[in-house]
């Protein structure tokens, strides 16, 4: 008898957790950009479908089964940091935006933009929260859940397979100059990952999943 399978859809007709193939089949036929994954455990499906589908692609249940001394080891969020985050839909329809990570205060928020990729507004989410604290003098940590923007960041530069066209011209517009940005500045902020699979969504997640 074939194991019971939990099948999460992040991006499909219609998002959520399914119990059969075919089922789940029905939400990612013909829908551009569907993002889904299957999963034995359902406590593993459940945490996935609030998480990010990049932190989960590719890994196995065990891999995602959080121990109590992996927990201990990666501790609790820091309280008094920004956090950041970015979305886009299949459409290219993209934003991003920056939170105060205990109070989920918005400090800032840009878009719609079309064109874009989530990596690109996480990336873009990075810059202005570092630009953002340089203005304030505010000498905090910044928290992503985007390794990709992450080491974006840290190499000041891209690598994107989003091509350049007049539809998405005012996003690289603010590509070009974050990239700049980053080449002319220093700071003192500390960039951190947001570990999802510990702590759950990242507070200024746009809560679309």
């Amino acid at each position: 008898m074939a194991k019971k399978k939990f099948y999460v859809v992040w991006e499909g007709k219609k998002k959520g957790i399914y119990t059969s193939w075919n089922t789940c089949k029905k939400q990612i036929e013909g829908f551009v950009g569907a993002k889904y994954k299957s999963f034995v455990l359902k406590e593993n499906a459940e945490k996935a479908f609030k998480g990010n589908y990049t932190d989960y692609i590719g890994k196995k249940d065990k891999e995602i089964t959080i121990s109590k001394e992996e927990l201990l080891r990666i501790g609790t969020p820091i309280q008094n940091t920004i956090s950041v985050d970015g979305a886009c839909n299949n459409k290219g329809v993209a934003e991003y935006q920056g939170v105060y990570t205990d109070t989920k205060t918005k400090l800032f928020k840009q878009g719609p933009f079309n064109g874009g990729s989530n990596n690109l507004m996480e990336f873009l989410a990075l810059v202005h929260g570092l630009a953002y604290c340089k203005q304030h003098k505010l000498d905090v940590s910044i928290y992503s859940d985007s390794r990709t923007a992450i080491s974006w960041v840290k190499r000041k530069a891209i690598k994107t397979t989003i091509k350049r066209t007049a539809t998405n011209k005012k996003v690289f517009t603010l590509v070009d100059r974050a990239i700049l940005w980053l080449k002319n500045n220093t700071y003192p902020n500390k960039i951190l990952k947001w570990e999802t699979k510990a702590w759950g969504e990242i507070p200024a997640d746009f809560g679309r999943k």
